[in-house]
C-alpha cells in the first residue's frame, strides 16, 4: 500500500472515533478497512453494558464489508485512545485477528497502526498472529 492510500485511510479511521460509543471505557478506538476492489469500509467500537455483546471497530469494519458482499481486503488502518486522544499505537485483539484470519491472506495483508499520518507501524497479520487458524487449516 502506497503512502497516499495509507494516508487516506488514517483519514478515514480519525473521522471515524466520532462515531465510536464508549460510556464505559471512554476507550475510543477507529478503523478503515481497504477492500481489493478499492472501497474503504470505516468501523468504531461499540460497547454495550453488559460487555461482551460489545464489538470492536475492526470487526465492525469487516462485517459492514462482508454484509455487502465483500470479502477480499488487502489492508487495514487501526486507531485509538482514552477519549479519542491517540497517543500510543493501538494493535488488534486476539478476536478481531482472528477474524483477519479469516478473510485476509496473512501473509500480504497489511495491519496499519498509526500515532499520526507521519508515525505509523505496519505489519503483515502473519506477525501479529504467528501459525494462526484460518480456512485453509479446515482444507
Amino acid at each position: 500500500m502506497d503512502k497516499d492510500l495509507i494516508s487516506t485511510m488514517i483519514d478515514e479511521a480519525m473521522n471515524m472515533l466520532q462515531y465510536s460509543y464508549t460510556p464505559y471505557s471512554n476507550f475510543k478506538v477507529a478503523a478503515a478497512l481497504h477492500s481489493k476492489d478499492g472501497r474503504i469500509f470505516g468501523g468504531c467500537n461499540i460497547e454495550n453494558a453488559a460487555y461482551s455483546p460489545g464489538n470492536c471497530a475492526e470487526r465492525t469494519a469487516f462485517f459492514k464489508a462482508v454484509s455487502e458482499g465483500v470479502t477480499e481486503f488487502d489492508g487495514i488502518v487501526i486507531l485509538g485512545g482514552k477519549d479519542g486522544s491517540i497517543t500510543d499505537y493501538c494493535p488488534p485483539c486476539g478476536v478481531c485477528r482472528q477474524v483477519m484470519m479469516e478473510f485476509c491472506d496473512p501473509k500480504t495483508f497489511q495491519i496499519i497502526l498509526p500515532k499520526s499520518k507521519e508515525d505509523y507501524k505496519v505489519y503483515t497479520l502473519e506477525e501479529m498472529i504467528p501459525l494462526g487458524f484460518g480456512p485453509n487449516n479446515l482444507k
